[in-house]
């Protein structure tokens, strides 16, 4: 059963999803199938990994793949803006959840850390 921070968090990913698939629409052309496939291919592995997280018994390990998906994640999102892909407003808006997603993922690894399996 996947319990209600697990849940939370997954939640957020899908909402973060939501929000970046207009925002990689609009990626020039020459990007679309270079850095917007890399952002595309880090939110499905965050996402795949919360998935497996909650449905495995051992956590650990699959949690800091997801928190190392997650940090790729922020380093092409700062990167596209930089380099004028993604306008200021978007990439506020979007580092923002990922910041929260980060977050949530945070207390979920001290959770786990705090709490082994018996």
């Amino acid at each position: 059963m996947i319990e209600y921070g697990q849940l939370t968090i997954l939640t957020k990913l899908h909402d973060m999803a939501k929000y970046a698939y207009p925002a990689l629409a609009q990626f020039p052309k020459s990007e679309k199938f270079a850095m917007v496939v890399d952002i595309k291919r880090c939110m499905n592995a965050v996402l795949e990994r919360a998935i497996e997280a909650s449905k495995k018994y051992h956590k650990k390990t699959t949690l800091q793949e997801m928190d190392v998906e997650l940090m790729k994640l922020r380093h092409y999102l700062r990167l596209a803006h930089e380099l004028g892909f993604l306008p200021p407003k978007k990439y506020e808006i979007w580092s923002g959840l990922v910041a929260e997603i980060g977050k949530m993922l945070g207390g979920w690894i001290k959770q786990v850390a705090d709490n082994p399996p018996k």
